[in-house]
């Protein structure tokens, strides 16, 4: 049974959906599903779910992320990033690196963060960017994120590199604006490259096109959903578990092999920790919260 996680390194021009799709037709699996999505000019990794994967899809979506980014200073964009229209006259005075790097430096940490005008998030139930292109207001509600690390790698001029490790649902064309306004001199997104979705590096995914040249042999670089969640304890199942887990019955320490829950790595960061229920081979069947001295599966795979 086809199940797990593919990383594709996504090229510019094609959206995420168009990755999807592509890799439909090329592998021939339906459920097909991506775990954040990636603007179109963007490139890096993108990470695909497949099969009974698609059910831990909210999960994946919710780790940290990194980015490669370039900030053009002098001029804003009514989208934030370099496909936009300029809005208002160039800047010719930029700041100075130490300037940069004062800026830079206030953005990590806690914060909240307005995202673009051209957006996914929805208003009254429409996306924000179909209002945008009708020119229709456009008012949308801060998010709380967090930046972990920010760094200016390099500079050019007016080009700006940064490199930078945040929260899911942080916008870089949000910072590159709000970069611009507190430096006043204005700027835009102009390129950017996801290089880390969780623990998982770009160099480790298939460029698109090698993808879909591999068809269904592609399916052997799948991650297993055990494997996709690594900072998830787990606990192995006898078989009258495996049988109350598929009925989505919960289960106690008579039901468990080996005892209480593996330790896995530290560094979860999610409000409540889930529990992988894993089989005897150690496949991923379910996740489990516990609850009342024992486990009670909220996400069954089978």
């Amino acid at each position: 049974m086809t199940s797990g996680v593919l990383l594709i390194d996504k090229p510019s021009g094609p959206t995420s959906h168009d990755v999807v799709a592509r890799m439909r037709r090329a592998t021939g699996e339906r459920r097909i599903g991506h775990t954040g999505t990636l603007d179109p000019r963007a490139t890096g990794l993108l990470a695909l779910v497949l099969g009974q994967a698609t059910r831990l899809a909210s999960l994946l979506t919710g780790t940290d992320k990194t980015y490669d980014a370039t900030i053009r200073l002098g001029v804003a964009t009514d989208t934030d990033d370099a496909a936009g229209s300029p809005i208002g006259p160039r800047t010719e005075s930029l700041p100075d690196d130490e300037a940069l790097a004062v800026a830079l430096g206030g953005f990590v940490g806690l914060q909240e963060q307005r995202p673009p005008a051209y957006s996914a998030k929805k208003i009254a139930g429409r996306k924000a960017y179909e209002l945008a292109r009708e020119d229709a207001p456009v008012e949308l509600t801060p998010v709380q994120v967090t930046v972990h690390r920010l760094t200016m790698t390099g500079r050019t001029g007016d080009l700006v590199r940064v490199e930078v490790r945040a929260s899911s649902g942080f916008y870089v064309r949000a910072l590159a604006r709000d970069l611009g306004e507190r430096l006043g001199c204005a700027a835009h997104l102009d390129s950017l490259r996801r290089t880390e979705v969780g623990r998982w590096p770009v160099s480790a995914a298939l460029p698109l096109d090698e993808a879909e040249a591999l068809g269904r042999d592609v399916l052997s670089r799948l991650i297993t959903p055990a494997d996709a969640l690594p900072d998830l304890s787990g606990v192995r199942l006898t078989s009258s578990g495996l049988q109350r887990v598929g009925h989505g019955n919960p289960v106690g320490p008579e039901h468990f092999i080996g005892g209480l829950p593996m330790a896995g790595p530290a560094g979860w960061s999610g409000p409540v920790r889930p529990v992988k229920l894993l089989d005897g081979d150690g496949r991923l069947v379910a996740l489990a919260h516990a609850r009342g001295g024992a486990l009670h599966p909220v996400v069954v795979l089978g």
